[in-house]
C-alpha cells in the first residue's frame, strides 16, 4: 500500500484537528469529506477534492482505506457500523457511542468485518505525558499511589453536546471521558481494572451551577479506584473560565510529577489590542496570555493519527488505550460515575 487514503465524515472542530494531522503526514491523504451541511470551511482550507452530503456515497469508494469519524457523539455509533459494513478502517473520536450497548457493537460489527477500529484518545499520544510516563517506568517517583486528572472549560458552543441525549450526558461525558481514557491506558494496561467508582455532578438544566440550557451536567468529578489499589481522581467541567485547563497530578512513594497541557507554553505574551489566538477556549487574548506553540501536537493528535495511519499500512498494531476495549470501557466508566451520582452510592465493578 502507498498513501492511506481518508474520508472524514462532519466538516467541524474535529474535522479540522484530524486534517491538520494527517497534513503532517507524508504517507496519509485526505480525499473526501462527507458533511449534510455546508463543508466549505474545511474542504477550501485544506483542498480536500471530493464532497458528499451522504456519507454512505462516499463509503461506496473502492479507493478509500481509512474513515474520521468526526460528528456529534450520537451519530459515532451509526457512521462508525456503516464504514465497518463498507470494509473501512475506522477512526471513532470520543466517545466510541453513547450508550454502552451501542459501543460494544461498533467493536463487534468492526471484527466481524475484519477492520480496524481505532480509538481517538489524544492523551495516549501527548508528549509531555509520554514522557511523564517513562519518568514513571524508571521509577523515579517510586509505585504510583494517587492521580488527579481534568479536563475543563467555560462551555461547549455545539448544540449537539448541550443535549443530554444527543451527547450522552453532560461534561464528564464530553470532558471527563479524557481522563478517564488516559487512566485506563496509564494504570490499566488490560490488566489492571477500575473495581470501584464514586460520583458527583450538578443535575442539568436549572440544576447546572452555569449552564442552564444545557441538558446534562456543567460540573461532574469522581474518584476510582484499581485492583492494584491505586486512586484516581478525575474532573469535566464547563465552569472553568480562562481557557481549556488540561491538568495532571501523579503523586508515587518517592515523588510527584505534575503536568500542564494546554497552560504549559514556553511563550509569555503581553498585547493591549489582543493576539488572534492563544489557547482554546479563551474569552479573550488581551493582556498577557501564554499561546499554544503547537496546540494539536502537544495534546497528542498528530502523533496519535499518524499511529493510526501506521497501523492501516500494517507497521504497528493498537494498544489498549486507543483500542475497542478500552474505548467501550470508557463509556461503562462515565455511565457507571452518572449512576454513582443518581444513587448516592459507590459502584463497584470490573472494568477494563
Amino acid at each position: 500500500m502507498g498513501k492511506v487514503r481518508i474520508g472524514i465524515v462532519g466538516a467541524k472542530f474535529a474535522a479540522d484537528i484530524h486534517c491538520d494531522s494527517y497534513s503532517r503526514n507524508e504517507q496519509a491523504e485526505v480525499v473526501a469529506v462527507a458533511d449534510i451541511a455546508d463543508a466549505s470551511t474545511l474542504i477550501n482550507k485544506w483542498r480536500i477534492a471530493d464532497y458528499y452530503k451522504d456519507y454512505h456515497e462516499m463509503f461506496r469508494r473502492d479507493d478509500i482505506d481509512l474513515i474520521s469519524v468526526c460528528v456529534p457523539n450520537f451519530l459515532h455509533h451509526d457512521v462508525a457500523i456503516a464504514a465497518a459494513n463498507a470494509g473501512k478502517h475506522v477512526v471513532v473520536e470520543k466517545p466510541l457511542a453513547t450508550t454502552i450497548d451501542d459501543a460494544r457493537e461498533v467493536v463487534e460489527v468492526c471484527n466481524t468485518n475484519g477492520v480496524k477500529l481505532m480509538y481517538a484518545e489524544d492523551w495516549c499520544f501527548s508528549p509531555a505525558l509520554r514522557r511523564a510516563e517513562e519518568i514513571i517506568k524508571e521509577g523515579a517517583i517510586g509505585s504510583v499511589l494517587f492521580i488527579k486528572a481534568k479536563e475543563v472549560h467555560n462551555g461547549t458552543h455545539s448544540p449537539y453536546a448541550k443535549d443530554k441525549e444527543m451527547c450522552g450526558g453532560g461534561s464528564f461525558m464530553h470532558l471527563g471521558i479524557h481522563p478517564i481514557g488516559w487512566l485506563l491506558y496509564l494504570l490499566g494496561k488490560g490488566h489492571n481494572p477500575v473495581i470501584e467508582v464514586s460520583g458527583k455532578m450538578t443535575g442539568g438544566r436549572e440544576a447546572n451551577f452555569v449552564h442552564k440550557d444545557n441538558g446534562g451536567e456543567d460540573f461532574g468529578m469522581g474518584m476510582m479506584r484499581f485492583k492494584n489499589g491505586e486512586f484516581a481522581f478525575v474532573e469535566g467541567n464547563y465552569i472553568t473560565v480562562g481557557g481549556m485547563d488540561d491538568k495532571i497530578e501523579i503523586y508515587g512513594t518517592d515523588g510527584v510529577i505534575k503536568v500542564d497541557l494546554t497552560f504549559g507554553s514556553a511563550i509569555d505574551c503581553y498585547s493591549r489590542q489582543g493576539i488572534a489566538y492563544s489557547i482554546e477556549k479563551t474569552d479573550h487574548n488581551m493582556g498577557w496570555t501564554r499561546p499554544a506553540v503547537d496546540e494539536f501536537l502537544n495534546l497528542g493528535y498528530v502523533p496519535e493519527l499518524k499511529h493510526f495511519v501506521d497501523c492501516v499500512l500494517g507497521k504497528q498494531e493498537s494498544f489498549y488505550g486507543v483500542d475497542g476495549q478500552a474505548a467501550v470501557a470508557c463509556v461503562e466508566l462515565v455511565k457507571a460515575f452518572y449512576e454513582s451520582n443518581e444513587t448516592g452510592k459507590t459502584i463497584y465493578g470490573n472494568w477494563i
